[in-house]
């Protein structure tokens, strides 16, 4: 019988998105860690490297609205396979480029708000597409594969990704990324195209309308503006504090680039066990809330004195946090989930989505100017400052607005 069920759920189209999946993840991993070492170590600038993150960023404030109706309006494979192609030819040229020619910040700059756009529009194809291929009544085991697919490659290619930029030059290291993404073109165009279109077609007056009356519902609802607000602020901190964090380990004669990169390969084991945990036991309804305010302390401390520990503590501290802060979110999204009404569900992830893009565009600017005027120790406690001292206005004080939120069901709900 498990067999039969493994058959159904592997069809030919899951597991050639699954792979193409896997293959972009590996070579996103590949080339962001690599970046971003090469403009510090260039640069010597922690609000240079921001700018380059905050650039990236950039069109998910600006884009995702303007340009969905344009997704739903074609197949969603024909955008999947011409935007891979796309970035295929775009490592081509910057590898080519790169191996002739001295550093250029600006060419960065662009390369960035380049794939930045395109990653909008691909991610948007992507998460239309993605359901139709997954087999009827698999739904549950096809989103827990997707779901551990970004973790499990992060914690093989991190320490990679570094030792890469330790060994070869960014020139070649886009040349490889360029032949990842030609496999997953190759594996994408094996699959069958699923041209569902929508009914009704989605504009951008609509949108507005519908943002509207999200806004409206958020007004009424006070305990949902806490905890996600709340989240857009820890967030952006925490980012904001990674490149604190990187900024160190390229600096610190004790330290290096392959370390910090088993650094995130710890935090990624943690929210691997985290979700094996999540899978198999189940943390009380009116546990929830308790345990969330500990979390959220807890981890905004150990961001606080992360770079004062000595480096075998450090992956100690990434593991933990790792986990914990899975558990939370697991925990943060089940509950909001439930308690928002199923029709406003979609419009206000939507809203905060872009309050998230904003939170983090803000902390990496933040996190960029601390480190220039002082220590990267220092400026990483007054980051995580931020968060806690957010939680308890935003979480802990407004303890009869949360409650509900965290204690909702959906039994008791619809």
């Amino acid at each position: 019988m498990k067999n039969i069920k493994k058959s159904q759920l592997w069809s030919k189209d899951f597991s050639c998105i699954t792979v193409a999946t896997i293959l972009s993840v590996i070579g996103g991993e590949a080339m962001n860690l690599p970046i971003s070492l090469l403009v510090f170590s260039e640069t010597q600038s922690t609000f240079l490297s921001s700018l380059i993150m905050v650039c990236g960023m950039l069109p998910d404030i600006l884009l995702p609205v303007l340009v969905a109706p344009l997704i739903d309006k074609g197949g969603k494979k024909k955008w999947i396979v011409n935007l891979d192609l796309m970035m295929f030819l775009i490592y081509i040229v910057m590898g080519l480029w790169i191996s002739n020619h001295q550093f250029n910040y600006y060419l960065y700059i662009i390369f960035v708000l380049i794939t930045g756009t395109i990653s909008v529009f691909y991610r948007l194809a992507y998460q239309a597409w993605y359901p139709d291929l997954i087999p009827v009544g698999h739904e549950q085991k096809g989103y827990a594969v997707s779901a551990t697919i970004y973790p499990v490659v992060t914690i093989i290619m991190s320490p990679i990704a570094a030792f890469l930029y330790d060994t070869i030059s960014i020139g070649n290291i886009f040349l490889i990324v360029a032949g990842i993404t030609l496999i997953s073109v190759l594996i994408e165009s094996l699959i069958k195209e699923t041209r569902k279109k929508s009914k009704q077609r989605y504009t951008l007056e609509q949108y507005f309308k519908d943002l509207r009356e999200g806004f409206s519902y958020l007004k009424n609802e006070k305990g949902i503006r806490n905890i996600y607000t709340y989240m857009s602020i820890t967030n952006g901190t925490s980012h904001g504090i990674v490149l604190l964090t990187q900024a160190y380990y390229q600096t610190a004669p004790w330290l290096s680039v392959t370390m910090f990169g088993l650094l995130k390969s710890a935090e990624m084991i943690g929210r691997f066990m985290s979700g094996i945990f999540q899978y198999v036991l189940e943390i009380p309804v009116k546990k929830r809330y308790a345990f969330t305010k500990f979390v959220y302390i807890f981890y905004n401390l150990m961001d606080g004195i992360l770079l004062f520990m000595p480096y075998p503590l450090m992956l100690v501290n990434r593991f933990i946090c790792g986990g914990l802060g899975t558990s939370s979110a697991t925990i943060r999204e089940t509950a909001v989930k439930s308690y928002l009404p199923q029709h406003m569900r979609a419009r206000i992830s939507a809203f905060f989505n872009m309050i998230f893009a904003v939170g983090g565009v803000l902390s990496q600017m933040l996190a960029g100017v601390l480190g220039q005027v002082m220590s990267y120790k220092v400026a990483a406690v007054c980051m995580s400052c931020i968060p806690m001292m957010s939680v308890f206005f935003l979480i802990i004080l407004p303890d009869k607005q949360n409650r509900p939120v965290y204690e909702a069901t959906r039994v008791e709900r619809e």
